[in-house]
């Protein structure tokens, strides 16, 4: 039988395995995605079949599973004895991990937001804000040891970076002229912040928190931007302990510090200006 969601042709264009040295088949993407949505709608199931469904050679499927399984979009194991045909070896069997089945899109997006809109509409905006503090505060609680056994804010800020890297914001710090610039290339909750906004000046209140220092965000992907950068000034002892003399370095995009016009929008797109907290010293 057929499965439906398939795509034949472009499966036929990938009959085996490319030519030592040729580029990749222009239907190769198209056929990797129905062999992974056959291993979706039908698995576990063998290669063999796989190869059947969608009428192509058992060696590209072998190729293909075997990608999908180096990527980490499935896995295999053996069939059971009520499965098997015959003696010899057990067949192989393949399914979707959940980093497969993430291909295929989800609605967890819609989900969050819902969520937060129904705490909204029943308890009031404070409820959103007080959720946002919790769940940043959960996230930086779990690399709190590595921020506190930093010496200066500089090096608090690269911790913090490595700490969001591995909650999936894959972060970065770089030196400015008047201290250093947390960037977020990727936000895994942007669509949900677009919405609510309490998400992103929460986290800003908690990078605060944790520098000991008033920071500044002057840019959100869930505001448009290619990354959410965050300003953290530094002492000017500080910047001559980290870099020696003080020299003017470029950032990458504009910056309230080097472009008067970036720090207008910044007062006016909506950007945070996290308080000091406790403790944090003035710069």
């Amino acid at each position: 039988m057929k499965n439906a969601g398939t795509s034949p042709p472009a499966a036929a264009a990938d009959s085996g395995a490319a030519a030592p040295g040729a580029g990749a088949p222009s239907g190769d993407g198209r056929t990797r995605h129905s062999v992974a949505r056959l291993l979706l709608e039908r698995g576990p199931i063998t290669a063999a079949a796989v190869a059947e469904a969608l009428g192509i050679s058992s060696v590209a499927v072998r190729r293909h599973l075997d990608a999908l399984v180096a990527e980490g979009e499935a896995y295999t194991r053996e069939s059971s004895a009520r499965q098997r045909r015959g003696r010899g070896r057990p067949a192989k069997l393949f399914l979707l991990t959940e980093v497969g089945r993430a291909r295929f899109g989800h609605a967890y997006d819609d989900l969050a937001v819902a969520a937060l809109r129904f705490i909204a509409d029943t308890d009031g905006e404070q409820a959103v804000r007080e959720f946002a503090r919790k769940r940043i505060a959960a996230l930086v609680a779990h690399h709190r040891e590595a921020l506190a056994a930093a010496r200066t804010r500089a090096e608090r800020a690269e911790v913090l970076a490595g700490a969001l890297t591995r909650e999936g914001y894959a972060a970065s710090t770089r030196s400015v002229a008047s201290g250093e610039q947390l960037c977020q290339h990727h936000c895994p909750v942007a669509h949900v912040a677009a919405d609510f906004p309490q998400l992103c000046e929460a986290e800003t209140e908690a990078f605060a928190e944790v520098l000991g220092t008033h920071v500044q965000r002057l840019a959100t992907i869930a505001n448009g931007d290619a990354a959410c950068t965050t300003h953290v000034p530094l002492t000017r002892s500080e910047r001559t302990a980290d870099r020696g003399p003080e020299t003017q370095v470029i950032p990458e995009s504009a910056s309230a510090e080097t472009d008067p016009a970036a720090h207008d929008r910044s007062q006016t797109d909506g950007r945070q200006t996290a308080p000091i907290p406790d403790g944090g010293e003035s710069v």
